[in-house]
């Protein structure tokens, strides 16, 4: 895990069809300048994507300067759910900019009312307070605050506890890379919170046993009860697959949380903004949490982020005492509220649905083919995975994920780098707007790459 593609030009074959367009060496030479500056000035973490020099993205297509145009399967990292710099998104940043308001912290504007007002009417019942924020991880982290206060608040000081997943992930801050149990993601922190501790997610392939029961028994292996538990963090689905816990799990989860008094918090930062076919991935299991973190997708464009949960959680704090430099940015509102408007109008989660069985037969397609080294496939609205594992063994192979991601982009297909808990995953997340014939011609692009990969790697 971590491999890095090569910045070296390669020859590839050219490709000119309606969504791809390879003319040139990958990367191309010219571009090689640009990667190097980036090694040099950046950290090495920074490192790992595939060697594409972005110029523009218009839509599902991303491009360079030299005349290649590639399908995108990423969504910059499941940003532009409405598509990238779509013009309602584009207009609406450069109409905020040009009113001359683009910063005022905390001071009240229009342009945040309305966009907590909006949110607020995409919420359930009862979840109707918005705190915006600017990154995924301030949301989790706020979250996990909120959920100890009302801990302490309910039961006193000794029901501070968290309970995260297993190989989940809810961002790079100390807080939440600790609810996160991603593997080797914690391995700097040496003042880990005892009182924050990771269940198995009961995905059904990693972990088999997908039983409640394994909730509660890490509790009490841990020394904890109920009386412990502040809050349950839980990625509506993970993404490192995307996996996801059974109906019936999230259920008792969810009763059980009432039940003791535990802040059951939904994080979808990914799943979020019609991604799953549902506008909200925990619609899928008839619950409703308690917290919501979001992100990502929330602007299809600029960095902006949101909790939205119960008020009294969230009015934990006084006025003053809980707030953020860029909270509700205007021009980050603008292109938020041009976002949900296009998915909204355009039914864009509805895409999502309707598309959904295209790609997970196509997955399943590819996995019947190497049930050997493709260990487990999974789809919900316009977000699936491959889970590559070594020949016949139930281990994760990096190596095949990274070889496949290689051969797409080398075609005209944009996946990001294999993502998951071993680097496992080739992970497919187009912008919600793709068309059918679209997303068929990326997964005839993947078959291809996997048969080749496969074939090399033996």
């Amino acid at each position: 895990m971590g491999k890095e593609f090569s910045i070296t030009p390669q020859t590839v074959a050219p490709v000119a069809t309606k969504y791809r367009r390879i003319a040139t060496q990958i990367p191309h030479p010219e571009s090689v300048a640009t990667l190097e500056k980036l090694r040099t000035f950046e950290p090495i973490s920074m490192r790992g994507q595939p060697p594409i020099v972005w110029e523009k993205a218009e839509d599902i297509q991303v491009y360079d300067k030299h005349g290649n145009m590639w399908l995108d399967w990423s969504s910059g990292v499941l940003v532009t759910n409405a598509g990238h710099g779509v013009k309602e998104v584009r207009q609406a940043i450069i109409d905020q900019v040009n009113t001359g308001m683009i910063h005022n912290y905390v001071f009240p504007s229009e342009e945040r009312a309305a966009l907590a007002e909006l949110l607020a009417s995409l919420t359930p019942e009862g979840l109707k307070k918005v705190f915006l924020l600017s990154t995924g991880s301030e949301a989790t982290e706020c979250a996990i605050k909120l959920a100890r206060t009302h801990g302490i608040k309910v039961g006193g000081k000794q029901k501070i506890g968290i309970v995260g997943y297993e190989r989940g992930f809810h961002g790079r801050t100390l807080g939440s890379q600790q609810a996160g149990g991603m593997a080797g993601q914690k391995s700097w922190i040496v003042n880990e919170d005892p009182a924050i501790i990771n269940a198995p997610f009961p995905d059904g392939y990693w972990q088999e046993d997908t039983s409640f029961d394994t909730f509660l028994k890490t509790i009490a292996d841990r020394g904890l009860k109920p009386e412990n538990i502040a809050g349950v963090m839980m990625e509506t689905y993970q993404g490192v697959g995307p996996d996801f816990a059974p109906k019936e799990y999230v259920k008792q989860l969810a009763a059980w949380c009432k039940e003791h008094k535990v802040v059951l918090i939904f994080d979808e930062v990914q799943a979020g903004f019609g991604r799953t076919g549902k506008f909200w991935a925990f619609e899928h299991y008839d619950v409703v949490p308690d917290l919501i973190c979001c992100g990502k997708g929330i602007s299809s464009s600029l960095p902006l982020s949101a909790l939205l949960g119960r008020e009294e959680i969230m009015d934990a704090y006084p006025p003053g005492s809980m707030t953020s430099t860029h909270t509700g940015n205007p021009v980050c509102c603008a292109a938020a509220m041009a976002s949900i408007g296009k998915i909204l109008r355009e039914k864009l989660t509805e895409n999502a649905a309707k598309l959904e069985r295209v790609l997970f037969d196509g997955l399943k397609a590819i996995q019947k083919r190497h049930p050997d080294v493709i260990g487990n496939v999974t789809a919900s609205g316009l977000v699936g995975g491959m889970q590559t594992i070594k020949h016949g063994e139930k281990k994760p192979d990096h190596d095949l994920a990274h070889r496949i991601i290689e051969l797409c982009y080398q075609r005209g297909l944009l996946l990001f780098a294999p993502v998951g808990a071993w680097g496992q995953t080739v992970k497919i997340a187009p912008p919600l707007t793709i068309p059918q014939d679209a997303l068929e011609d990326g997964l005839a692009v993947l078959s291809e790459c996997t048969d080749i990969a496969v074939k090399e790697l033996g």
